[in-house]
């Protein structure tokens, strides 16, 4: 197997609605976005499947010396091998390819977070920064673009945040901010034993609308002459905002206890749809 081979795979076998923006890509920009998408998910996988906090600490450790082979041009791994033709070709810097790290190993420090500041630097590690490099592989002529790139990719984050309250419940985890849980009346208790309260469906109401906002602000500051460029980022938030508008629909209060999920036949028609129409914020 190729190293592009296993990216592939590792992309394909997610069911990721990132996968489904790359198809309409070309074969060299597909390459780098694959790579740089099936690093995320090795890195992920590390935090979501390692039970021995030890063990995973190890490993991300193990990957942070590899992006610094990766630089020195002696990758080891396959998703560094594939990445690494591409790391010059579109101007990956090392330290945002650091940060994701960061932002994997904060699930390791923190169950809890506090206010919304410190969950929005999680968010920026763990998904602003993806943002940021797949605009430079999507390819940008204003700067503006890469803002574009990372409030979409915090979008992103909000929106998984929303969808998974109930599995990350399961994993010991809660994302939402505890002076918003207080704001609302919701204790940690409710979400640990997946209440559906009254209370709990106006904090998730109040959640889907900032994740709304982010999206907002995204569109507003993407520069119309990048539009273009910037589609596949685009298709995914097609994607995104409709599972946030499903799950409006079916009641914010279910996440605990389903996890919403579009079909792989609707994520590729919003896709198509997208490429060919254009985007509908």
């Amino acid at each position: 197997m190729t190293p592009d081979q296993y990216c592939q795979d590792k992309a394909a076998s997610s069911g990721s609605s990132f996968y489904y923006s790359f198809r309409f890509l070309p074969e060299e920009r597909r390459r780098a976005i694959t790579a740089l998408y099936a690093f995320c998910r090795e890195v992920d996988d590390v935090v979501d499947e390692c039970h021995d906090e030890n063990v995973a600490r190890t490993k991300l450790a193990w990957w942070r010396a590899e992006l610094v082979r990766l630089y020195a041009g002696q990758p080891q791994h396959p998703v560094t091998q594939a990445l690494q033709p591409h790391v010059a070709a579109y101007g990956l810097p090392q330290k945002l390819l650091e940060e994701i790290i960061d932002g994997m190993e904060m699930d390791l420090d923190f169950a809890r977070y506090d206010r919304f500041a410190d969950l929005l630097l999680y968010c920026h590690r763990a998904a602003g920064v993806v943002g940021q490099l797949s605009a430079q592989i999507f390819g940008y002529t204003d700067q503006h673009t890469l803002k574009y790139a990372h409030e979409l990719g915090v979008a992103f984050q909000l929106t998984n945040i929303i969808r998974d309250v109930g599995e990350d419940a399961r994993r010991g985890r809660i994302y939402l901010p505890v002076e918003e849980l207080r704001r609302f009346n919701v204790p940690a208790s409710d979400i640990q034993h997946y209440r559906e309260t009254e209370a709990f469906r106006q904090l998730m109401g109040f959640q889907i609308e900032r994740a709304e906002q982010y999206y907002r602000q995204a569109w507003e500051q993407l520069p119309k002459s990048d539009v273009k460029a910037q589609r596949p980022g685009l298709l995914m938030a097609a994607i995104y905002r409709a599972t946030l508008a499903e799950i409006k629909l079916d009641g914010p209060q279910k996440v605990l206890n389903q996890r919403l999920s579009l079909t792989p036949i609707r994520k590729l028609w919003l896709a198509w749809k997208t490429w060919v129409f254009g985007y509908q914020p």
